[in-house]
């Protein structure tokens, strides 16, 4: 099934415009063409089965046929706290892949070490956008605007907390701690890693110091594994 989005669309709406880009996609690229059957999600858990009426390639229209509500197939629920890359390109790749494998949350943090301190967030969320329709899901994950360290850090989260770190203390396997069905709340430091002030702050709050593996893995790179780990240990 091929996934578009219309973030406007509701379950009391019977028809909608698509704007100029997706109409082109739809029109021109794909060669949809009127009475032709769309899926669509508005990226909040509905998906409609709608009907092109007007296929014009800058505003496309369409009517609703029917509305499912489709909930979220994960067991749990997932905010990846994250420092932007430098390369925007490694930031985006992860993003993509996150929202493949299962994510609720993106938090892009700035840290005392971060290399990047300005992160503007549309981009990220045309990639999660895209990746969610690739990958057949109706509920869209939140990207939220960037943050520092010290503030997502005092925040409170109802679940489980883990900072991902390389220092030489003490640290678990992220996978032995992991409890099955949970909300879950992972950081993941930037190039030069979370400083040791910063660790010391995550494990006044109760945060729990944890390792990837002997290996040192890129901020992406650690981002995904994260995720990965969370969906394979909810399989259970």
């Amino acid at each position: 099934m091929q996934l578009f989005y219309h973030p406007d669309l509701t379950s009391e709406l019977e028809s909608c415009t698509f704007d100029a880009i997706e109409s082109q996609h739809i029109v021109r690229v794909l060669r949809k063409k009127e009475g032709d059957i769309l899926w669509i999600t508005n990226g909040k858990g509905f998906l409609f089965q709608s009907e092109i009426t007007s296929a014009h390639d800058k505003r496309c229209k369409i009517k609703v046929v029917s509305v499912t509500s489709e909930p979220s197939q994960r067991n749990y629920y997932l905010q990846l706290v994250i420092a932007p890359t430098k390369n925007m390109d490694r930031l985006e790749w992860f993003a993509e892949k996150a929202t493949e494998i299962g994510v609720d949350e993106i938090v892009p943090i700035i840290c005392e070490h971060s290399e990047r301190k300005v992160l503007k967030t549309d981009r990220l969320e045309k990639v999660v956008i895209a990746a969610m329709k690739q990958s057949a899901q109706c509920i869209l994950p939140l990207v939220r605007d960037a943050v520092s360290f010290t503030e997502w850090v005092n925040r409170d989260f109802e679940g489980q907390r883990f900072i991902a770190h390389c220092e030489e203390t003490e640290r678990h396997a992220f996978k032995s701690l992991l409890q099955p069905h949970q909300k879950v709340q992972v950081f993941i430091g930037p190039e030069g890693d979370f400083s040791i002030k910063e660790i010391a702050l995550a494990l006044q709050k109760g945060i729990k110091p944890v390792t990837f593996g002997i290996n040192r893995l890129r901020t992406e790179t650690a981002g995904v594994v994260a995720v990965h780990t969370v969906a394979l240990v909810n399989e259970i």
